[in-house]
């Protein structure tokens, strides 16, 4: 998008404002495809937690992609979108056994990855197909708090426990038709992710019910211009050998399938917010945005770096800012960045906003969630308000707690 086209934008919904590139979103998801075109059978579950909001949830459904859901809130999202239930796979961790039957119940796929509501589901629903979320005991991703395949996560049963889960189906004559891993986010060295799947073709020789399996995602994505990312098609190239092989050996053409989120909608999100301050100190020059980690957490979570642009001077002269919040803590999006000459006023955009920034966005301080724009078509569309003071209100409930004043009788008897 041209910078014109954001400032109009910002013009016209304010800031701060997500915009969301739908032609970004689907080259994304055709490379991905296109990645995997030697393999008969794939599928795209797009993971919804990256990004949720329903007119991208639509978006995904027109491109051919299922859903990857994590919460029955997540389920409910994908079915007013359109999706059919058995397109959707729901990966829950660590909650009721009663979310897992109320999902089945919905027809979605069930993914579950933990012994004890695998024996609990098993006993009650035999005649339900689940897939199991296997924990190969790879350190994989570019943050710790992204790293969910190794020996001390809690996601996934692990690679160890693999006889106890053959018991728990042999008692229960439950099916397993699917087998599932995700190892983290931001994977770049390929071989990693190929050493991870080859323990899964090596589980998956257990179960011989299978329908598909499910390779995770976690591809790395570039965050500035000389960045690097996973090679996606390398590794489409490498994985789809190695799959066909192996459903040559198991008997059976079995599904491919990905749950990508990061990777299809990251690019496709800027992020605006203006300077409401140019604050010069002994050591350091702040921009500070009308915006903080209400917004916008991942740098201050992740340690993520995230582009950033000076779209009302972006021919200015680049002078070191470090770029601030209006947060009460400390919300640093960029410390001593180069970046074109910041006047108070100017509108700042942050790149790779797709993924994993609205979505957890909050109300602390009391601000306001900002709106969200799908740029479609050569046309913005609002696709979320910017919420309002009623917002803020909404579900709470005032209750009378004021002091009851003594009677005047009771005041002089004291």
């Amino acid at each position: 998008m041209k910078n014109s086209q954001l400032l109009k934008i910002a013009e016209d919904f304010g800031s701060p404002v997500y915009i969301y590139d739908s032609e970004i979103i689907t080259t994304q998801y055709q490379r991905l495809m296109s990645a995997f075109n030697k393999v008969k059978r794939v599928k795209i579950n797009y993971a919804v937690k990256a990004l949720s909001n329903i007119s991208i949830l639509k978006l995904m459904h027109t491109l051919g992609a299922g859903l990857d859901t994590v919460s029955i809130q997540e389920v409910k999202l994908g079915l007013a979108a359109g999706f059919p239930a058995e397109s959707i796979i729901y990966t829950p961790n660590g909650v009721s056994l009663e979310e897992i039957e109320t999902v089945a119940a919905l027809g979605c796929r069930i993914n579950i990855d933990n012994l004890s509501i695998l024996e609990q589901f098993g006993t009650k629903h035999p005649h339900v197909p689940v897939c199991i979320r296997i924990n190969p005991h790879v350190m994989a991703g570019g943050h710790t708090n992204i790293s969910v395949g190794h020996i001390d996560s809690k996601f996934g049963i692990s690679i160890h426990q693999i006889p106890h889960i053959l018991r728990i189906v042999e008692n229960t004559n439950m099916t397993i038709n699917g087998i599932h891993m995700h190892t983290g986010s931001d994977i770049l060295d390929i071989d990693v992710f190929l050493y991870a799947s080859e323990i899964l073709f090596e589980t998956a020789k257990n179960f011989k019910n299978l329908d598909f399996m499910d390779f995770g995602s976690g591809f790395k994505v570039p965050y500035k211009s000389d960045d690097i990312e996973t090679n996606i098609e390398e590794f489409g190239e490498k994985l789809s050998e190695r799959f066909n092989t192996f459903c040559k050996t198991y008997g059976k053409e079995l599904t491919i399938a990905f749950e990508p989120g990061k990777f299809l909608v990251s690019a496709a999100g800027q992020f605006l917010a203006k300077v409401n301050v140019v604050k010069q100190t002994t050591s350091t020059v702040f921009a500070q945005i009308d915006s903080g980690f209400n917004h916008l957490i991942r740098p201050m979570l992740y340690g993520s770096q995230h582009d950033i642009q000076n779209i009302s001077n972006p021919t200015g002269r680049e002078r070191f800012y470090t770029v601030v919040g209006y947060i009460c803590e400390t919300d640093t999006f960029a410390n001593n960045r180069r970046i074109a000459e910041i006047n108070e006023g100017d509108l700042l955009a942050f790149k790779n906003a797709g993924a994993y920034c609205f979505s957890m966005a909050s109300n602390y301080n009391s601000r306001y969630r900002p709106a969200e724009v799908m740029w479609h078509n050569g046309k913005a569309h609002l696709i979320r308000k910017r919420e309002i003071f009623d917002d803020i209100l909404r579900n709470q409930i005032e209750i009378d707690i004021l002091p009851q004043k003594k009677s005047i009788k009771a005041q002089v008897h004291m």
